[in-house]
């Protein structure tokens, strides 16, 4: 046998590499194996809707029900998933020639169907509304703010409980829009090649210095994983942003548990506007928790800004998550995954430079 034979790519590998969504459906209608491509456009990993119904995952074609077992195939029709999302794609369904019943069903998303880097994320759409409020609202605030410490010395003791209450809640205010400056930040990051271990470990370590009391931190890595290209302080940042939220939702007392994992898809890809081909974000870093997740009725928006779950919540966090991730290049997916559901914050992020022979071999 030949070298290049023996180096040549699986048939996994190859089906996973295709931009075309691909899903195997049995004689029973039961949805048994797909690509990354449908991953992607389908905005959850395959343990959320292998096992289940074909139109339990999306909304079918009427016509496709009458052709059962026939090709068939719908030119740019819109679709519509389970959890809420909306697509247009060509469908194609194809029948197995010797396995009865049996189908390969293809999704040929149209132009921004997809998961696409230049789509306007909600921290992005963020960002003019929040450079207003910031120039409109803060430099009077610290006015306020000295107006009402000089009053401290001029009022009596009974009025100066007051004078405090507007110091704290214009500190309160302060704070807010100090969060919100953050989206106003459009400077270009500067990625480098980094260890991903490294990195959470050192996030770990924050964690469990500062709300690591209300969490159990466990984790499953992938050992062989190249070097990931990152803005290592804005990586940290994000994982503490989700272990946090884990945390706060652990009730007074109870511990949380967190697992963080890392591995290594291949062909998982995005179109990034202005470049030819897509861009390959092999590398996966996921925070799992035990906890309730988001309510079905915010989950699809849950990284738009001001959308949160939190009675004290402003709806930040998750959106500034989104901002960062995208600014190094990646995408962030939220689901519900597994037999007993646990909450799943999946990044993909690009590898290293000195790597990118491995998706290319």
């Amino acid at each position: 046998m030949s070298l290049s034979a023996r180096n040549a790519p699986s048939a996994d590998e190859i089906l996973s590499a295709l931009h075309t969504a691909l899903l195997v459906v049995d004689p029973d209608d039961v949805v048994r194996d797909v690509n990354a491509a449908a991953e992607m456009l389908l905005h959850a990993s395959a343990v959320h809707f292998v096992g289940k119904t074909l139109a339990s995952v999306i909304d079918l074609p009427p016509a496709f029900l009458e052709a059962k077992g026939n090709v068939f195939a719908a030119y740019d029709a819109q679709f519509e998933t389970r959890r809420g999302g909306r697509f247009r794609a060509d469908f194609h369904a194809s029948p197995f020639p010797d396995r009865e019943g049996w189908n390969l069903i293809s999704l040929h998303a149209k132009a921004g169907a997809s998961n696409r880097l230049e789509r306007r994320s909600g921290g992005r759409a963020a960002i003019g509304v929040a450079a207003m409020l910031a120039h409109e609202i803060k430099n009077p605030l610290s006015g306020i703010r000295g107006a009402a410490q000089l009053l401290d010395s001029r009022v009596g003791p009974e009025d100066v409980a007051m004078t405090r209450l507007i110091r704290t809640e214009v500190d309160r205010v302060t704070k807010l829009i100090d969060q919100m400056e953050d989206f106003t930040d459009t400077r270009i990051l500067p990625l480098a090649a980094d260890n991903i271990h490294e990195i959470i470990d050192h996030a770990r370590k924050v964690a469990e210095n500062g709300f690591g009391a209300a969490l159990d931190i466990a984790d499953s890595f992938d050992p062989s994983l190249p070097a990931v290209l990152v803005h290592r302080d804005s990586l940290i940042q994000i994982i503490l942003n989700l272990m946090k939220n884990a945390a706060e939702t652990a009730a007074p007392g109870q511990r949380r548990k967190v697992v963080l994992t890392t591995g290594y898809r291949h062909g998982v890809a995005v179109a990034v506007e202005g470049e030819a081909r897509r861009r390959s974000l092999p590398i996966e870093l996921c925070v799992i928790d035990d906890g309730p997740g988001a309510p079905p009725e915010i989950a699809d928006n849950l990284f738009e800004p001001f959308v949160s779950s939190k009675k004290a919540g402003r709806g930040l966090g998750l959106a500034l998550v989104d901002k960062l991730v995208r600014d190094m290049g990646g995408i962030i997916q939220y689901g519900r995954e597994g037999q007993q559901e646990h909450t799943v914050f999946r990044l993909l992020l690009q590898r290293a430079a000195e790597n990118a022979e491995r998706d290319n071999a």
